[in-house]
This record gives C-alpha cells, sequence and structure tokens, in this order.
C-alpha cells in the first residue's frame, strides 16, 4: 500500500472519530454539570459498567438473544419485501391488494402491534415478527420503485435478441435495483433494532436485551441503562455495515459473471 494511501485512509478515520470524541466530550460535561449519576451517568462509568458486563456469560446470552431474532426478523422481510415487490411489479391486482396493507404497516406504531401480537404468540418470538413488520414496508416500496424506474430500453433490447426472464433478473434488473436495495437496507436495519428492542421492553422475553433495559430502568441504573444502549447502537452499526458490505460484494459478483 503507497504511503499516500496510508495518510489518506488515516485522514479518513481522523475526520469520522473527532465528532464521536466531541460528542462524549458534551456528554462528560453535562454528567459533571448535572453532578447526579442516578440521571445522567459519566461516559467513563458507564464503559465500567459495560466492561463488567461483558464478563458475566448472561451479557453474551442476552445479545445472541436479541440479535438473532432482530436478523431473523430483517432477512424475512428482506426476502418478503422482494419477492411481494416483484410480484407487485409483474400483476397490477397483487399491487392494488399490496399497496394498502403496506401504508397500514408503514404508520402503525410498534407498541400497538406489540400489544397485539402478545395476544396470539410467546414474547420471545416478539421481535421477530415486530422487525419483520417494520422492516417489510420499506423493503417493498424500494423493490417496486426500483423495478419501475428500470431503463426501458434495456428491457426492449432484451426483448428484441430474446434475453431468457433468468439473464434479464439477473443482468438488468439486478443492478437497476441495487442502490434501491442499498437504501432500503441501511434505512430499515436500524428501524429493526429499535422496533424489536421497544416490543421487548413490552413483552420482557426472559434473557433478551430488552428485558435487561427494563430492569436497569425499574433499579434506576442510568450505568446499566446507557450501556445497554451503547450495545444496541453498536450492533446495529456493525450488522448494518457488514449486510451492506455483502450485499455490494454479492452485486460485483454478478458483474463479473
Amino acid at each position: 500500500m503507497k504511503v499516500s494511501t496510508i495518510f489518506r485512509n488515516f485522514g479518513k478515520a481522523v475526520k469520522k472519530i473527532i465528532p464521536v470524541i466531541g460528542w462524549i466530550l458534551i456528554w462528560q460535561f453535562a454528567a459533571v454539570y448535572v453532578k447526579q449519576e442516578m440521571l445522567i451517568a459519566s461516559p467513563v462509568s458507564v464503559f465500567i459498567k459495560l466492561f463488567e458486563l461483558s464478563l458475566s456469560p448472561g451479557f453474551w446470552q442476552s445479545i445472541y438473544f436479541s440479535l438473532s431474532r432482530v436478523i431473523r426478523g430483517f432477512l424475512f422481510a428482506f426476502f418478503g419485501g422482494i419477492l411481494s415487490g416483484a410480484l407487485a411489479y409483474k400483476f397490477m391486482p397483487v399491487k392494488a391488494f399490496l399497496n394498502p396493507a403496506m401504508s397500514v404497516i408503514k404508520a402503525s406504531p410498534v407498541a400497538s402491534y406489540t400489544i397485539i401480537c402478545l395476544l396470539f404468540m410467546p414474547s420471545k418470538n416478539l421481535s421477530v415478527f415486530i422487525s419483520f413488520m417494520m422492516a417489510l414496508p420499506i423493503i417493498y416500496i424500494n423493490v417496486l420503485q426500483g423495478l419501475l424506474n428500470t431503463d426501458k430500453k434495456l428491457l426492449e433490447m432484451a426483448q428484441v435478441f430474446k434475453i431468457s426472464p433468468f439473464k434479464k433478473a439477473l443482468y438488468i434488473y439486478s443492478s437497476e435495483l441495487m442502490p434501491f436495495l442499498l437504501s432500503a437496507s441501511s434505512l430499515s436495519l436500524g428501524l429493526c433494532w429499535k422496533s424489536g428492542i421497544a416490543a421487548e421492553v413490552i413483552g420482557l422475553p426472559l434473557g433478551s436485551i430488552g428485558e435487561k433495559l427494563y430492569q436497569a430502568k425499574i433499579f434506576v441504573d442510568t450505568k446499566e441503562l446507557f450501556a445497554w444502549t451503547i450495545v444496541i447502537i453498536a450492533l446495529s452499526f456493525l450488522f448494518e455495515k457488514v449486510f451492506i458490505e455483502l450485499l455490494k460484494k454479492l452485486m460485483e459478483k454478478i458483474e463479473r459473471l
């Protein structure tokens, strides 16, 4: 790697780190000003608490519990949104049937779904379903828009040369759809984590991150509350980066075929 490239990458990393440090300092000043750990725990005390939590097996079990369910809900929504969007693009009656349902799902509050779902399913599966419901309309709408915006000239060319539907989907629709999928994934992943953990806080499945947050609130343990919030943000950020990177690599492989 060239020296100039190393310095350029270092400069980019510094530009990203400085704002984070700035916000941590603001947090520290606020904690010093309030002088009440019960209200605003300092960054140092929160990170010490986070380290203490990480030493217990229950910490990692809770992360696995919530992570596996939120990811499952998102993946169901991702593939379900692609399928339903493709069907809506191909068949107008399907689009007419699905559009009102997607609008209702998109507009309804998470709390309403959570309370209703608790009547029909065990709380341990709640975050899967809620994450699925919150992400599905975003994926569906973006897939449908991406397909509708496909270059008509490319489709006409494919028809003239009698390209098979499989190759058309692989070489034309996939490349046209990718920017919409990337945008939809980025938006819906954050929403999946927010809604999934919120559902756990209401349903209180045993061993979940939501249950830990609720316990921290009951015992007014601000340090633990902040620590778990950092965990949620970190998991959301990391999974989004990994998933987006995998999508990009998949697209690169398709383009090389």
